[in-house]
């Protein structure tokens, strides 16, 4: 089983379970990683180079999911536009360059860790997904936890991830210090923004996004 795996802060929590269920997994799940960016693994997900992975939310919408997501609140520092008159895509991303189309922000988007970086030092940038819940009053769902086949694994998953509450060892979290530049006690602040729960309000914000969406299409 091959499971695209995205190497940004707001999956680091599920990477650390992953790791701990396969360990532990009584059906003895075998499963190899193909890493890259959001816009890769939408790719790699589509054309079945990969079974299962968290998807941009608007490449996931024909596609199978579980309840588990990339979900924020309200702020999330990861997701942002730096203000311009030039507009500017991140080529990274999906979701997140139709949210600024879809909110009238103009500006560079800016995603991931990269993003993170410039929100913690810099003032000027606008957070896309607190914009959204100001205009919207909802959650915004930035990926979708897709597979193709072999449910009943990726419920399990969903079932397990969400009832505990995963602690990351200091060793790791000082390697995702090292490797994103992005302090540890700075890294436990910002998972505190992302919620992995779809809940009956989180799939509202979805429904409203695809509706958005499909006005600037």
């Amino acid at each position: 089983m091959i499971f695209g795996k995205i190497q940004y802060l707001n999956l680091l929590p599920f990477h650390v379970f992953m790791k701990a269920f396969l360990k532990n997994s009584s059906s003895k799940i075998s499963m190899e990683y193909k890493r890259g960016v959001p816009s890769k693994i939408n790719k790699d997900f589509h054309s079945r180079r990969v079974d299962a992975a968290f998807i941009s939310s608007i490449s996931a919408k024909k596609s199978k999911y579980v309840g588990l997501g990339i979900i924020a609140k309200r702020d999330v520092k990861s997701v942002i536009v730096i203000p311009s008159h030039k507009n500017k895509s991140d080529a990274e991303s999906a979701s997140s360059n139709v949210l600024a189309n879809i909110l009238d922000v103009e500006g560079e988007v800016l995603i991931g860790d990269k993003a993170l970086r410039y929100a913690l030092i810099n003032d000027a940038y606008i957070d896309l997904a607190d914009r959204w819940h100001k205009r919207y009053k909802l959650p915004f769902v930035f990926a979708l936890l897709c597979y193709h086949k072999d449910k009943k694994i990726y419920k399990k998953i969903e079932k397990e991830f969400l009832k505990r509450n995963v602690k990351i060892p200091q060793y790791l979290l000082q390697k995702a210090s090292q490797e994103t530049g992005v302090s540890k006690k700075d890294i436990l602040e910002y998972l505190k923004l992302i919620s992995y729960n779809l809940d009956s309000k989180s799939k509202r914000g979805l429904t409203r996004f695809y509706k958005e969406a499909q006005k600037t299409t």
